[in-house]
């Protein structure tokens, strides 16, 4: 696919006139702008939106980027929102965006947006009359778990933050309070941990989202000899007047030969 230009435009009346390049409040633009890096942007920050050069043209208050060329998650993700309102497989980021965007415009008829890139039939339109929205967004449930993974990067400049790269290869972002990481004597960067998180866990995709991370939990690998040799010990006393211990045990279980 060629290089393509997204167009993403804000038509907004609620302040008593058009917003236009012109002639804007400083906070719907902050926000405008805002939503459009991160739709850009996404999960997996496939658009560096801190270099990329955006025009803003007038008609309504839109944004322009430059030929995009390497980004085949947003080009795969605006089909989608082409051929459907459901917005289950959008990435996550780009997700959040549309339903706010969907909210707003909901709530006020005076709000819409509007999407277009040349590859597209026609542009994508966020309105009073659309229904953009999540099937599962109704399956998200809060949990307290405990994830194993490799501590790809710790901290962060404005939030303290944990990526950590899970068994299955993704990347969960877990954000926590600056005294854990202050307070965390271990060196943990590029190493194995466990962490007990709190999360919010989607039932339907088992994709875990909002992670914030509780605590280390140290948890020792070799096996404690002295330990298991006592368990060993105790399990040979209970278990001296039982003749066959799998016969006992299928007996126990309803599997009478």
């Amino acid at each position: 696919m060629e290089a393509q230009r997204i167009t993403i435009a804000l038509t907004d009346n609620t302040a008593g006139f058009e917003a236009t390049p012109d002639r804007v409040r400083l906070g719907d633009l902050a926000g405008f702008s805002s939503d459009v890096a991160t739709f850009l942007r996404g999960e997996d920050k496939e658009v560096d939106t801190n270099s990329l050069e955006v025009a803003v043209r007038k008609g309504s208050l839109a944004i322009e980027t430059a030929p995009l060329l390497a980004a085949p998650n947003l080009f795969r993700d605006l089909r989608t929102l082409l051929v459907g309102e459901l917005l289950d497989s959008l990435d996550a980021r780009r997700r959040d965006v549309m339903e706010r965007w969907q909210k707003v415009s909901r709530q006020s008829k005076q709000v819409s947006y509007r999407i277009s890139a040349p590859f597209l039939e026609r542009p994508i339109e966020i309105n009073a009359e659309s229904d953009y929205r999540a099937d599962d967004a109704d399956q998200w449930v809060q949990v307290e778990r405990y994830v194993r993974g490799e501590i790809q990067d710790l901290g962060g400049v404005t939030k303290a933050n944990a990526h950590i790269k899970l068994p299955d290869g993704r990347t969960l972002k877990v954000t926590t309070e600056r005294d854990v990481l202050r307070n965390d004597t271990v060196n943990r960067l590029y190493k194995l941990a466990m962490l007990r998180i709190k999360a919010e866990y989607n039932v339907l995709t088992r994709e875990l989202r909002n992670a914030r991370l509780v605590e280390f939990v140290e948890h020792a690998s070799a096996v404690d000899e002295e330990a298991f040799s006592r368990l060993t010990r105790r399990g040979a006393v209970a278990w001296k007047d039982v003749p066959n211990a799998t016969a006992w045990v299928d007996e126990l279980r309803g599997d009478k030969q």
